[in-house]
């Protein structure tokens, strides 16, 4: 859970992300949207990769990547539980 914390963290990799819900995409289509090194956006892709949180495959010379849906309902579920358990001793 660390990690996705981590990943999410960042703007651009934020941004990324909000990127990968309209579609998969390559990191070249990626890189369009950010006035950074090609290399940075790799890293940071690396990163979201490292969490889970996106999913890549190799087409040709081309890598695609996706959102992970199912670590974004297991971390949406974590945090729904947290917060409920928070209020349990509140109400």
């Amino acid at each position: 859970m660390n990690a996705i914390f981590k990943a999410l963290s960042d703007p651009t990799r934020r941004k990324i992300l909000e990127l990968l819900i309209e579609g998969d995409m390559n990191a070249g289509d990626i890189a369009d949207n950010f006035p950074i090194t090609k290399a940075s956006i790799s890293h940071h892709l690396n990163i979201l990769k490292d969490a889970d949180l996106i999913m890549s495959e190799r087409e040709g010379q081309t890598i695609i990547y996706s959102l992970n849906t199912t670590v974004f309902q297991e971390t949406l579920k974590w945090v729904y539980d947290f917060f409920d358990k928070g209020s349990e001793g509140h109400e």
